[in-house]
Formats: C-alpha cells, structure tokens, sequence
C-alpha cells in the first residue's frame, strides 16, 4: 500500500451532509436554491450535529445535467450567486463548526467547455478523445460526431454532451491510434488541470472534494490500476500541499479506492459484491411502481424479511480490511442519483431502524438532505436537468424542495409554484423541519439524539470497534465491547437468544425487549443499549 500522509484527524468525527443546492433553500425568490439560502439554514445543520457538507456541481454550466456538464470550474453558476458569495457560505459554515466539501467532476466537461470548443476545431489537440472518422465514414463504437471543424469523433463520458477527458488508455493498440498512452501530453496536461482547479478552491477556504466518477479518468482499465495511479500521485501533491483537505470518492469500491489515494469512499451506492442495493428496501421506475426485477437477497432492509445483513457484513469486511487505517468507508442515505430511504408508505415505517443501523455502524455517516425528516421520493416527476435515465428510473423524484414549515412552498422559496426548479412532493402529510422540530418524538429529534450520542461515544464512531454477533433478523453487534445494538428492519417481530449477565442500560430503543438472555425485537424496532465495562 501505497504511504500518505494520515488522513486530517477531523475526518474521523465527519458527519456529512449532502446539499443538493438547487433544492435546499432559495433566498432570492428566483424557484431555484443558491449560496445564501444555505447560508441561512446552517442554524438546522448545526443543531442536527451535522459537521461536513458536501455541495454537488456549483461550476457554470449550461445545466443539461445538473451541473455535472461544467464548463467552467473556476467559477460558480450566477444563478447560485458568486465567487465572493461561496466564500461567505464557507466562512459562515465555519463559524458554525462545519466543514465545506465541492463536487469534483474530474473524468468530462461540457462540449460548451472553451478546453473542448477548442479541441474541436484543432486537430492537434488532444486534451479530449479523438478518434478519425473510418474510409467509409464511420466512427468506434461510442463516439460522437465532431461538433467542429475537426474530423473526426470523441468519446464521451456519460451523455453525449459530456466530452471524456483524456487520461489516457491502460492498454495501447497501434490499430486504435486514440488509445494514448498515460504518459502523452493531453493526459498529463489534465492531470496538472486537476490539480489547478483544487488549488484554486482549497485556497479559498474550501475542505475538500468529493469526486465524481472517479474510476472512470484512465479507459480500458479494467482493474483501474492506471486510474489509481493518477489519484496516487494527486493525494501526494495534495498531502504536501493542503495536508488538511479531503477527498471523497465516487466510487463504490473503498478497498480499491482508499488505497489509491483517497480518504474515503462511499459504500453501497454502486460497485462492489452488492452493487449498492443493500441498505435500499424499494425501487421506483417513472411510474413509481415497485420494481420486483431486482434479487430481494441483495437488499438488508426488505420489509418481508427476504434479505440478510450478511451480504453487507460479507462486504463491509473485505473493504473495511482492505482500507484497514489508511483511510475511511463512508455509508450514505441516499444521494441525488438514487432513491431516498423513504420510497414509499412501506418504507416510511423502517427509516428509524436504518437511521439506528447507519449511525452506531464504524463508517462516516453521510445524510442526504431531507432523509432527516423522512422526505419520500417523488415518483412521476418531469425530467429536469437530466434526471430521466431511460424508462427505468427518474432521480427528479430524489430532488425536490427541501421542506422546511407548511408555508407556500414548504418554506422553500417565495417564488410562483410554477417557477420552482422542480414541484414539491403533493402529498398532503409531508413531513417538515419545523413540525419535527416541535415534536420530540420525531425522526428528526431522533437522528439529531443519535448523531450526539455517536459524537459523544468514541466506541460508536469510526474508530470503535464491531463484533457482529447476529447477522440475520435481528442484526446483532456490539460496539466498542460496550454497546449493543439490535435492528430489525423486518415488519415481523423476530427474537435471538443472547446470553447477558445483567440488564443492559437502554440508551435509545423502540421495541427490543431483553428478557432472560433473549432479545425481542418487534417489528421496525431498534436498540442501543450499555452493557458496561
């Protein structure tokens, strides 16, 4: 394994949350969020015991996905304000002890970037990939016409309009002259690109990045050997450079990823041996249906009972092995490309549960916003920005206004219904900050309490230990060799015999019962209880 410079001892206590900006809080009354809006709800954050945030895309762009077509990084999207404005949100967060993370879109940019217009009329330019166009007027499989005067066509990354960047091929090939090596100068002009735009930022004040697609920088590499290197040689200049600042990846592989040189990855989001379906109960297609295609054993919190924690102990364990102190595993709600904890009216019962699980479990908790007050995704939602990815799924519905009170809008913004980036979610019971807030019983006090006890209790956060006692219905482990607990995320209730010598200290429970060395967990219960030392 390659030698870093430890991870900033910050991270270890990181509790994140991810800010999808548009929809978090609009301060000017245009539909769509920006800089100030958030500025004003840090007070929310910082009561919740949120510490780091993570922005997505904040870059210009022409927005045909969301921002992650930038074409411009050294600059903010005037519709979320301007440069001097994302440094105030940042010294403003910090005064409120939090931590501010942008989105790195590494791997493409815009075709409206000026480095691909460029590109696209200079055939000597090789910043992006180029292949020739073929004796009968053909192109490789994959690219897309040249735009400009250059022959020819480029690959993109992930929508046509999202150029590749060249990074290079792992694996030449004299009959495919666009397979560069690493090492040629497009390649090595990127890579210096790169670390010119998180210089730029991590200079104002800013604590990091999470980084888009971040496996996908060096083609036909398929045990990303080549793209590890460029994150290797990134996290040295970055350690010698800014040796407080974090990379997040994108990337759903930790034993791959953090070894390669970032401090953390997300787990369960895609990639790896459950292929990010293990802490999601449903999915929704654009009709909101369920989609009954996907294998129910791969999914821990089936409300049936057909899963099992197993598949993700079996995973957690080879990655958390594989990282072992070289860095972190990070385990998100959800995210803006997914759909939120809470799918539907079956799913509504299991977020304290899961909320038990991610919080008491030894990775770095990362909240999507909303999923704190159980925001539902929206099915049957117009694309916007690009959310629609076929006919299978719609991520709009995982991106609607953040509901703040019962006011027009939700508290969102002032502007006209019609003017908002995406509709508020219909149903007339959604849930809201400022109705949970007032009640002490809801799952926002509840994860707010959960976040204290975890900060509060080294044996709970990511450098405790875990002993999994059960990995089944109930799943059973104990933190730190104090603190036990017990999550049920089935509708049924279930019992395991678990021999205790004296009546555990209830610190949060909801329907697990010990009696004579048996525990009972009723159905969507939870416990965290101190068997002391």
């Amino acid at each position: 394994m390659t030698s870093f410079r430890p991870a900033p001892r910050w991270l270890a206590d990181a509790v994140f949350y991810q800010i999808y900006p548009q929809s978090f809080a609009d301060s000017n009354g245009d539909g769509i969020g920006d800089f100030d809006g958030i500025a004003e709800r840090l007070d929310h954050l910082a009561w919740l015991g949120v510490n780091t945030v993570w922005l997505n895309p904040c870059f210009v762009s022409p927005f045909r996905d969301a921002g992650y077509d930038v074409s411009d990084y050294l600059n903010v999207a005037p519709r979320y304000g301007s440069n001097d404005d994302l440094a105030k949100l940042v010294d403003e967060a910090r005064t409120h002890g939090i931590r501010v993370l942008l989105d790195l879109v590494a791997g493409h940019t815009s075709d409206q970037h000026p480095w691909f217009t460029a590109s696209a009329n200079d055939p000597a330019d090789d910043r992006y990939i180029w292949a020739a166009e073929g004796p009968d007027g053909s192109r490789p499989d994959g690219f897309v016409d040249s735009p400009g005067a250059r022959p020819g066509a480029y690959l993109p990354n992930f929508f046509a309009f999202q150029p590749a960047l060249n990074f290079g091929y792992a694996q030449e090939n004299p009959a495919e002259p666009w397979r560069q090596p690493i090492g040629a100068e497009g390649p090595r002009a990127n890579r210096a690109a790169l670390r010119a735009v998180m210089d730029h930022w991590l200079g104002l004040g800013l604590s990091g990045f999470r980084v888009d697609m971040a496996a996908s920088l060096v083609k036909d590499d398929p045990d990303k050997t080549e793209t590890a290197r460029i994150w290797t040689e990134l996290r040295h200049w970055l350690d010698d450079t800014h040796p407080d600042a974090v990379l997040l990846s994108e990337w759903g592989e930790p034993e791959v990823s953090v070894p390669a040189g970032f401090h953390t990855d997300f787990f369960l989001q895609f990639g790896g041996p459950t292929d990010g379906r293990a802490l999601r109960s449903l999915w929704s297609n654009t009709e909101g249906t369920v989609n009954e295609s996907w294998d129910p054993l791969d999914c821990f919190f089936d409300p049936s009972g057909k899963g099992t924690p197993g598949l993700f102990v079996d995973a957690w364990q080879q990655a958390s092995a594989a990282v072992a102190d070289s860095g972190f595993v990070s385990l998100p709600t959800a995210n803006h490309d997914f759909s939120r904890l809470n799918c539907g009216p079956r799913t509504a019962e299991q977020l304290p549960a899961a909320f038990a699980f991610q919080l008491t479990w030894p990775t770095l908790p990362a909240i999507y916003y909303g999923d704190e007050i159980g925001m539902r995704y929206v099915p049957g939602l117009p694309d916007k920005e690009g959310s629609v990815l076929g006919p299978r799924y719609n991520r709009a519905g995982s991106r609607t206004p953040m509901q703040w009170d019962d006011g027009p809008n939700a508290g969102f913004s002032t502007a006209p219904a019609d003017r908002l980036y995406l509709p508020l979610d219909p149903a007339p019971d959604r849930p809201t900050v400022a109705a949970q807030r007032a009640d002490e019983t809801s799952l926002l006090h509840f994860v707010r309490r959960l976040i204290a006890l975890r900060t509060a209790t080294p044996e709970l956060g990511s450098g405790g230990s875990v002993e999994v006692l059960h990995a089944g219905y109930p799943f059973v482990y104990v933190r730190g060799g104090r603190y036990l607990v017990v999550v049920n995320p089935r509708r049924n209730a279930v019992s395991y015999a678990y021999g205790i010598a004296a009546e555990p200290r209830p610190l949060e429970v909801s329907g697990v019962h010990v009696d004579g060395g048996t525990l009972t967990a009723e159905g969507f219960a939870y416990g965290i209880f101190d068997l002391g030392r």
